[in-house]
């Protein structure tokens, strides 16, 4: 017996550009806040978004980008105070 409708093409792809704005989203945050655990997010995410094929690809591509960078920050921070847990 089945409760729920099966998922349609539209709500795949809905669900696909969510990921794209949401890889976003995350690759922005994680340059601020939280750069270890939101950067690897980000950049699974956009690559799930557009190996999927969403019709959000730069908002995907923005987000491999920022999650990319949140690790370069992050890489930059561990090198100069030789530490993972960085302060302002």
């Amino acid at each position: 017996m089945q409760l729920t409708a099966p998922a349609t093409r539209r709500t795949g792809m809905r669900d696909t550009d969510g990921m794209a704005v949401a890889s976003f989203i995350l690759g922005l945050l994680g340059l601020l806040v939280l750069n270890v655990f939101l950067g690897p997010i980000a950049i699974v995410l956009a690559s799930v978004a557009l190996w999927r094929g969403t019709q959000r690809r730069g908002r995907a591509f923005l987000g491999l980008g920022l999650g990319v960078a949140d690790l370069l920050v992050l890489a930059a921070f561990v090198q100069a105070d030789s530490t993972i847990s960085w302060s302002f």
